[in-house]
């Protein structure tokens, strides 16, 4: 898988929500490779923070060049507090596109599930999804539901998910759609579906795999985790599998590597 590192010029910059940020780089090589649920990292310019900051890909404009990234600041002395004070024409280091993306199985009736930050990655999906685009899908595009687990009324994309599909949400507060998890907001919409795809914090991919089987559906999660190099060589992102990695010989697999997309049955999360 073709990836590459250079310099990204900022094409645009805005906040979407309290600590929620919308980054559009032009970075062509990178976008021309790139498919829905990769991601890149973006590095600092800071002596003090070496590695760099792994942040999922939102959109991937191949036509214009440019990629979209929508992520969080996290605190004021880190690297996503750097990223939220640039602005037009300012240069910044990336390398990617990195990991594997979803591969969409063709005709199944979906759920794309996003929850805080895993949000943007499934806009680019539904998009993809919906124009036919994704690996795996041939002629048999899917019908899609969207559904999006907030803390509260910041609603980031949610305005442009819309365009894509019939949308969902849950709020923990209760201030936008079902109070409670995007399961909670499944169960008291009625809805149903043959196959999920996710992206978001462990505990709801958690709660998303056991409803899967339950149910008997299919599911694939995308896994968040803090990452350092990004390509699999330092390890420091496995996660536990059911089967030995034919890279360590024991039961891991790295998320930066072979994820972050997994079939939820592969990975004990």
């Amino acid at each position: 898988m073709k990836k590459t590192k250079g310099t990204a010029y900022v094409i645009s910059q805005k906040q979407l929500a309290p600590q929620i940020y919308d980054l559009t780089l032009h970075a062509p090589e990178i976008a021309e490779a790139a498919r829905a649920g990769q991601f890149v990292s973006v590095y600092t310019n800071s002596d003090s923070r070496l590695l760099p900051r792994p942040i999922s890909l939102c959109g991937i404009d191949k036509e214009n060049g440019s990629i979209r990234l929508v992520y969080r600041v996290t605190g004021e002395d880190t690297g996503t507090e750097e990223f939220s004070r640039l602005k037009e024409k300012d240069e910044i280091q990336v390398m990617g596109p990195l990991g594997n993306g979803f591969t969409v199985l063709p005709g199944k009736k979906a759920f794309l599930v996003g929850g805080g930050i895993g949000i943007p990655p499934m806009l680019q999906l539904a998009k993809d999804i919906n124009a036919g685009c994704v690996s795996g899908l041939a002629d048999q595009i899917p019908e899609i539901q969207i559904v999006a687990g907030y803390r509260d009324s910041g609603t980031f994309l949610l305005d442009e998910f819309q365009e894509q599909a019939k949308c969902f949400v849950a709020t923990e507060d209760g201030s936008v759609g079902t109070k409670g998890t995007v399961l909670d907001a499944i169960r008291e919409n009625g809805l149903d579906a043959e196959v999920i795809y996710a992206c978001g914090p462990l505990p709801m991919l958690r709660a998303l795999a056991a409803y899967a089987d339950e149910n008997g559906m299919e599911c694939f999660v995308s896994m968040e985790e803090r990452m350092a190099c990004g390509i699999g060589a330092c390890l420091a992102c496995v996660c536990e599998s059911k089967e030995k990695d034919s890279h360590t010989n024991v039961n891991n697999k790295r998320i930066c590597k072979e994820g972050p997309v997994f079939d939820a049955k592969e990975v004990k999360l």
